[in-house]
């Protein structure tokens, strides 16, 4: 296992992107072969499909600052018309189409507003949104969820992760992510992760006298 200290400095050296990229592209070679019925499968973001999330990644990678701007003044600072109007351009006709936008955009460097370690969160994040109902797992590497980790401890940037997790004390079992004081909540890195941003399914995997305090803070994602 790379160690997470060489993965932090390299990310300083390089920037993110090539974790975001890996991150689509991974997903992209998820979805490869699912069935229609498995692209209309609820997700785990409320009231969208599988199909629907990637085409919200896809807007996500295809939206620069001055054109999230502009759909922000146009939906009047609407921001969840916002989100569903670009969802909507991205999402094709066929998951086929679906599937290729977001293929196009695995190497983008486009990105509204937003430091790219957010991007990576929002990769990471969304793709287990659509992975865990399909039954998919990814071995993600533990230092990619340790650096995702240590950027949502600090953030209630887009997602409300910091103030999820005040007050208690988060410990991961497979790698050096800690944080916090206060009632424990240990497990996986990428359980904490998908909690810390409202996830209350990944609380099943997680131990500690703190683990109902936070699932009590898991709103709808």
């Amino acid at each position: 296992m790379t160690d997470p200290a060489v993965t932090t400095a390299r990310s300083r050296r390089t920037g993110d992107w090539p974790l975001v990229h890996a991150e689509r592209a991974a997903l992209a070679a998820d979805l490869a072969d699912i069935t229609d019925e498995q692209w209309e499968r609820p997700s785990l973001c409320t009231g969208l499909t599988v199909r629907e999330v990637l085409a919200h990644l896809t807007a996500g990678a295809s939206l620069n600052a001055v054109r999230w701007m502009a759909g922000v003044i146009r939906c009047r600072f609407d921001f969840d018309r916002q989100v569903a109007v670009r969802l909507a351009e991205q999402l094709g006709t066929t998951p086929a189409e679906t599937l290729e936008r977001f293929r196009r955009v695995v190497p983008s460097t486009t990105k509204p507003p937003l430091p790219v370690v957010a991007m990576l969160g929002e990769t990471i994040v969304h793709g287990e949104d659509i992975r865990r109902p399909l039954g998919v797992r990814r071995a993600h590497p533990v230092e990619v969820l340790t650096r995702v980790a240590e950027y949502y401890r600090g953030s209630d940037l887009v997602v409300v992760a910091k103030g999820r997790v005040d007050g208690l004390e988060l410990v991961a079992d497979d790698g050096p992510f800690t944080t916090g004081s206060g009632p424990l909540v240990s497990g996986p890195t990428l359980a904490l992760v998908m909690a810390m941003t409202g996830r209350a399914a990944y609380c099943d995997e997680l131990e500690g006298e703190g683990v109902e305090i936070l699932r009590g803070r898991c709103g709808t994602a």
